[in-house]
């Protein structure tokens, strides 16, 4: 059997890893494209030089996130390996062009069925998408596939866990043995998405910072950087911005901070399973168990300062998507 699996951005990469170790011990053979929509190195080559993952066959070094610039090339490595699935990831426009790119090969959606319920987000758009074409929707948890059913979406539905949870319990302890160059106690931030990125938001982000009597310390996204950069927005006093981190370096980052504030989907879930509180500065998410059980609050940003100072990870917080054994899952049903 061959595999071709479609990356393009971090999320990705981190959930691609465990993945690529489960396929090869079942023995498939995968064949791994990057579209090139995360191309900076320090969001890219970093994590499969630092996470063994299987140098891409194609390289398509795009440089951009429009879907349509991805589809044909993409297509064009389908048609050549003529693979039994094209295994595509998350909410991107990767995933959208992937899905869109493999022609009458069947779509395996890792980390399927998915919804924020927001519409104006492109990652929502893409999720419904992708969904709706994909034969092997691989959902984290039974929320997920009951959702699917309430769709009445067509591929066969198999309840796997997440393997962002797979990848976090492979490569914590290794992260461990690190200690982040931080002096603690911090609150670890990350903001990069569209909608927080605009200037009028990111500079009410940062003024909100400013109103925390809390340090921060932030490793900033190229995208915010460039915004912040090109309006003259400045970091508040309290706000210690630092380049990007790899994969292991954040892992421990996150697991020594008191409180994450983020807007990443990812990020969420990762500080549920590190037991550390989350503020996610958004109207919504898609992980909306860790906000029911109290470990991890919305909020726009004139909120931000009470919510950190109000986080607290709930002590009887049970098991959420999955148990770190995703990937084997995965592969067998692919087999299937």
């Amino acid at each position: 059997m061959r595999v071709l699996s479609v990356v393009g951005n971090r999320p990705q990469f981190i959930k691609s890893a465990p993945l690529s170790v489960a396929l090869r011990a079942a023995g498939i053979d995968e064949v791994v494209l990057h579209s090139g929509q995360h191309w900076d190195p320090v969001m890219s080559q970093v994590f499969f030089d630092e996470l063994s993952i299987p140098e891409p066959r194609y390289r398509l070094d795009l440089r951009t996130a429009d879907t349509g610039a991805m589809s044909a090339p993409i297509r064009e490595a389908v048609a050549r390996e003529q693979p039994d699935w094209v295994l595509v990831y998350g909410d991107t426009n990767t995933t959208a062009a992937g899905a869109r790119a493999a022609g009458g090969i069947p779509v395996a959606h890792v980390e399927a069925g998915l919804r924020s319920f927001d519409l104006s987000m492109p990652e929502e758009r893409n999720r419904i998408e992708v969904d709706r074409v994909s034969s092997l929707l691989l959902v984290p948890d039974t929320r997920s596939a009951e959702q699917l059913a309430d769709e009445g979406v067509p591929g066969r539905v198999e309840i796997v866990g997440d393997v962002m949870a797979d990848a976090t319990r492979v490569f914590l302890p290794i992260a461990r043995r690190n200690e982040p160059p931080y002096e603690k106690p911090y609150v670890a931030v990350t903001i990069h998405r569209q909608a927080n990125t605009e200037p009028d938001r990111l500079r009410a982000i940062a003024n909100a910072f400013g109103e925390s009597p809390r340090r921060f310390v932030f490793p900033v996204h190229p995208r915010t950087r460039h915004v912040l950069d090109d309006h003259g927005i400045a970091l508040p006093d309290n706000v210690e911005a630092i380049e990007p981190l790899g994969y292991l370096e954040m892992l421990a980052f996150v697991a020594g901070a008191d409180v994450v504030v983020t807007d990443s989907g990812g990020l969420q879930k990762e500080a549920y399973w590190l037991g550390v509180p989350c503020v996610t500065v958004r109207p919504n998410t898609e992980w909306v168990a860790t906000v029911q059980l109290g470990a991890n609050t919305l909020v726009e940003p004139d909120g931000l300062a009470r919510a950190v100072e109000a986080a607290r990870f709930p002590a009887d917080a049970p098991q959420l998507y999955g148990d770190g054994h995703a990937a084997e899952r995965i592969a067998t049903a692919l087999y299937s």
